[in-house]
């Protein structure tokens, strides 16, 4: 079949999926849990395929890292999905229940968005993480994943596809494309696809809005910020910095620009430089007097390296921080390090970001950190999901009226009036 053939199929099972009991969709997830740990011999034996093909194309080191996928990666899956069978069901929740008038009752009730694409990274557990997350939901999911884990890809698709229909769960539920060409015809297909979350660069996030009417949720970039206050606890901002720039690199939510108040630079510099001898320091003029360092510019400050570079610019005030992220950010996961609480409250009022942290990792911004089970995806955008996308962001709403042959004649001409009020 072709991608229109295939789109169209997902669309028509996607109203079989939306109308799926919890008891299926968990034993479903529990079933492709088990199947996952039954072939992990396979699933290794694919991705040392697509890390010997990384190594030999020049992959970098926390590209690598990014694309290793081991019995850590796999556990830390697995547990993921455990974890989610253990949420509430997001479906059939009745939000608002309303009484229009007499018989006339409005309800409110969580159900699928449909068909969801997403194009992702080159991170195999990001595979599993939104095959499950849409099955949990009851969407059905179109995949393309980075050519880097194709693989790896094609193997965890192949063991999550299986386990699902043997679940019960209709054909459509999962698709993996697997050629780049065939982006551009997914995108074409917006009658069948109900939204589009694209995990990747900027240039690519923008090309993928601009080429089609799907509507699209996610992030460009991920431009994040640590300030580190005049107030801040320096041995605990270093630890904070670390972890935030060192623990994983290659991720959307490490940390690519320290801003540190001009009173304690002089202390927290030179602690920096010694703490984190494997980075590249970039700073500003005023860095580099307390400091040796490369020269950063305003390229530096709206770059997201996803490796281990730090932008670093002393700053005079909580203000001109504020106004630096606001400017060079992304609007993803901004920190200050402050043991000011004023100073942190007026910070995460006026960082525009979707995640605003007080003295602690960026790295928390998570789907899986934050209690979702996962995530899909981080979105930047404002309208209907914000910050780590886990079930919440995947399921919209319809409105139910039930009524006994009302009419709205009846109103408009006043022979009834109606008498609202909120049902338990």
């Amino acid at each position: 079949m072709n991608i229109k053939e295939i789109t169209q199929k997902v669309k028509s099972d996607s109203f079989r999926m939306a109308a799926l009991p919890e008891d299926l969709r968990n034993g479903a997830l529990k079933r492709i849990a088990e199947a996952l740990l039954e072939n992990k011999t396979a699933i290794f034996s694919a991705n040392s395929e697509d890390l010997s093909r990384g190594e030999e194309n020049g992959l970098s080191s926390p590209m690598m890292k990014r694309l290793l996928f081991d019995e850590k990666k796999l556990a830390e899956a697995i547990d993921g999905i455990h974890s989610l069978i253990a949420l509430p069901d997001p479906l059939f929740q009745t939000t608002l229940n309303r009484r229009l008038d007499d018989g006339l009752v409005l309800r409110r009730v969580t159900c699928p968005i449909g068909v969801i694409g997403v194009i992702f990274e080159s991170r195999p557990d990001a595979l599993i993480q939104i095959a499950s997350l849409c099955l949990k939901s009851g969407n059905c999911a179109v995949l393309k994943g980075g050519s880097e884990a194709l693989g790896t890809n094609k193997a965890l698709y192949d063991i999550i596809y299986e386990a699902g229909l043997a679940s019960g769960i209709p054909e459509g539920f999962l698709t993996l494309i697997e050629t780049r060409a065939d982006i551009g015809e997914l995108l074409d297909h917006h009658e069948s696809i109900d939204l589009i979350i694209p995990r990747g660069s900027n240039e690519f996030v923008q090309y993928i809005m601009n080429r089609s009417k799907i509507p699209v949720m996610g992030h460009a970039d991920g431009i994040c910020h640590i300030y580190a206050d005049a107030d801040a606890d320096a041995e605990m901002a270093l630890s904070v910095i670390r972890d935030s720039k060192t623990q994983y690199a290659a991720v959307c939510n490490a940390a690519e620009t320290l801003l540190v108040h001009q009173k304690i630079a002089p202390v927290l510099l030179p602690a920096l430089a010694a703490k984190l001898p494997d980075v590249e320091l970039r700073g500003c003029e005023k860095v580099r007097a307390v400091i040796p360092c490369s020269a950063a510019d305003e390229t530096d400050y709206a770059t997201e390296y996803l490796d281990y570079i730090l932008s670093l610019k002393i700053v005079g005030s909580l203000d001109e921080a504020i106004a630096h992220i606001n400017k060079y950010g992304s609007h993803h996961t901004d920190c200050i390090l402050t043991e000011n609480s004023k100073a942190a409250e007026r910070f995460m009022l006026l960082v525009d970001s979707a995640g605003v942290y007080q003295n602690c990792s960026t790295r928390f911004a998570d789907g899986y950190r934050y209690g979702f089970g996962a995530e899909v995806g981080v979105s930047t955008g404002k309208l209907h999901a914000r910050g780590p996308v886990g079930l919440r962001g995947l399921v919209t709403y319809k409105y139910r009226l039930y009524g006994h042959g009302h009419i709205v004649a009846d109103y408009a001409e006043g022979r009834k009036k109606f008498n609202f009020k909120d049902l338990d």
